[in-house]
């Protein structure tokens, strides 16, 4: 598999998703804005897990840095 998403990417990945996907556990309740949040929020954490994301393929974008070979 090739990797797309470098470790800052994937932090901020992390962090975002976990807040999004803590955002329907407050209480209300489920409506379009939470599933949605939800959604992407999962989103978010699977693509940091895998260090892959589909959509950085398809637009050419790759944040993970390759060490240079001497």
């Amino acid at each position: 598999m090739i990797y797309n998403v470098g470790s800052i990417d994937r932090y901020v990945r992390i962090v975002v998703g976990l807040a999004l996907l803590a955002f329907p556990v407050r209480g209300a309740p489920l409506g379009p804005a939470e599933v949605a949040a939800a959604t992407i929020g999962f989103t978010l954490v699977v693509t940091a897990f895998f260090a892959y994301c589909p959509l950085y393929t398809l637009l050419g974008v790759n944040t993970r840095h390759e060490p240079r070979s001497r």
